[in-house]
């Protein structure tokens, strides 16, 4: 079996391709950088076939930089040499008749003598992506620069907007469940029985991943969020288009809206939500946080959401004060029933459309 050597990165051997090639293409994708690296954020869909673990990347890199590059070389190919055998045992299991595309941080050395190594063991075509993972990011964020036709759906906490962006999703209409991507509900109880959320780097990578499958040319459905879902970070440049399209904001009634999250949080033990209380103390105050756990232990579900909204809805109300009034849309409801209130918007937007005031 050929070895990773100096001799292995041979130009006309590896195919180098741009990032938007290799979106068209979508083969197998092959990430070699190290776990860590991988961890923090990667194109969706990539298995991680590392050159060097975390340990010893540090190693190779302490070494470039104190010592001589050559050095460091030397050291890598010391790492690499017992994992030959398993680079292509690996890479046989994710290729595509022997297609497979690889990429490191920066579309250098790592890729380049792995894909390098691929090739020489019998695989047909082998892509690097030029740039590496640094391109992909300048790309896909760079993506939200472009002018879309968002529509934004808003409401007060407890409106069930995202039940009603997952209707329209049904109905064919284009839509995008930051919440979902985020894995968090956009609250102090967002975080409740929910999976650890992604980094905010790979959140905007899938999010990346969801927004370049729909049609640019056509009207996109986004709920109503602020600049963090939980800890994760939306783009700036798509949080800078949504504050400025058009807003269809679902007005429900208090008391329909702490119904919703009592049902949405039944499952739910009261120790997680006591410590999602202590989380919004400050704002809600000692007098109603006391209040709040006290209902907790008698398990008042409804009060207890009841005054938890009352916090939220001066939150959002503050929030309001900075859109443009004349692209605030209101949708009365009396009820949080997603097929309903998607009727709603969808009748709205009709009526727009066909009043030749349709919102940009």
């Amino acid at each position: 079996m050929t070895g990773i050597s100096k001799g292995s990165i041979v130009k006309y051997m590896v195919q180098q391709i741009d990032i938007e090639e290799y979106l068209k293409s979508e083969t197998p994708l092959i990430d070699v950088r190290s776990p860590g690296e991988y961890k923090k954020g990667h194109i969706p869909g990539a298995i991680n076939i590392p050159l060097f673990s975390d340990t010893e990347r540090a190693r190779v890199g302490t070494v470039y930089k104190r010592q001589s590059k050559e050095k460091a070389m030397r050291l890598g190919y010391k790492y690499v040499q017992p994992k030959l055998e398993d680079f292509i045992l690996r890479s046989k299991q994710a290729a595509r008749e022997g297609r497979v595309t690889v990429y490191c941080a920066r579309g250098g050395l790592r890729s380049g003598s792995f894909a390098g190594h691929l090739h020489d063991n019998g695989f047909h075509l082998v892509s690097v992506i030029s740039g590496g993972y640094k391109a992909y990011r300048k790309h896909a964020l760079g993506t939200f620069d472009i002018p879309f036709h968002l529509r934004i759906l808003g409401g007060y906490t407890g409106s069930g907007k995202t039940p009603v962006i997952h209707q329209l999703i049904q109905r064919g209409h284009q839509a995008v469940d930051l919440e979902g991507l985020a894995m968090h509900r956009g609250s102090a109880f967002g975080a409740i029985d929910k999976q650890e959320q992604p980094t905010s780097e790979q959140f905007q990578n899938n999010l990346f991943n969801a927004w370049r499958k729909l049609d640019y040319s056509q009207p996109v459905w986004l709920e109503d969020e602020s600049h963090n879902i939980g800890g994760v970070v939306v783009p700036y440049n798509l949080i800078t288009q949504m504050r400025k399209s058009a807003l269809y904001f679902l007005d429900v009634p208090k008391e329909a809206r702490a119904r919703h999250l009592v049902s949405e949080y039944a499952d739910v033990s009261s120790e997680s939500l006591a410590e999602s209380i202590h989380k919004i103390s400050k704002r809600l105050g000692q007098q109603n946080t006391t209040r709040c756990l006290q209902l907790l232990e008698k398990k008042n579900y409804y009060e207890v959401a009841l005054l938890a909204l009352s916090y939220y809805d001066k939150s959002y109300a503050k929030a309001m004060r900075y859109r443009n009034r004349e692209n605030v849309y209101v949708v009365p409801s009396d009820s949080t029933d997603p097929i309903r209130n998607a009727d709603l918007i969808i009748a709205l937007c009709g009526q727009h459309k066909r009043d030749g005031a349709m919102p940009a």
